[in-house]
């Protein structure tokens, strides 16, 4: 399988009440109850529906050069002169209108495609590498909780 190309949202892993990582879709995850925030409070449900947008409206991009890179969408409220001055301020770096995150190097092993996660600490003792395998077992890029499909063309 080629990794190169689009990955676009799929679904997004949460724990349910059983402790089971479950994946919803994008409308059953904007439509989720929001656990880890306090529901009556306006500016914290704002943000909590923001954040869930910009990750359904998301999509990594996985290079031939060995970059991959995470792209969310400019929130909407976000006027076009706040976003040159952060891109000016070197606060945000855009690729295809979208905000961009990365690049990842990225490569593959054994028929997976890899990342380098950038994170860095140690297990038992010893230095923890800073690579994740991508790809899951249904085939979906995974990226954290978030699971993203290669884009048809």
């Amino acid at each position: 399988m080629s990794y190169i190309g689009k990955w676009v949202f799929h679904s997004v892993g949460q724990i349910d009440e059983s402790d089971t990582l479950t994946y919803m879709n994008a409308e059953e995850y904007l439509g989720s109850p929001m656990v880890y925030i306090d529901e009556t409070d306006e500016e914290a449900v704002t943000d909590e529906v923001r954040g869930r947008r910009q990750t359904v409206g998301s999509y990594v991009e996985v290079c031939e050069d060995g970059r991959m890179y995470l792209l969310v969408p400019i929130p909407e409220e976000i006027g076009q002169a706040e976003i040159d001055d952060a891109v000016r301020a070197g606060e945000i770096t855009l690729r295809d209108g979208m905000i961009c995150e990365g690049p990842l190097s990225w490569e593959e092993r054994d028929g997976r495609l890899w990342y380098d996660t950038g994170i860095e600490g140690e297990a038992f003792g010893e230095k923890a590498d800073t690579w994740a395998c991508g790809i899951d077992d249904d085939g979906f890029l995974t990226f954290m909780t978030v699971r993203y499909a290669k884009e048809e063309k």
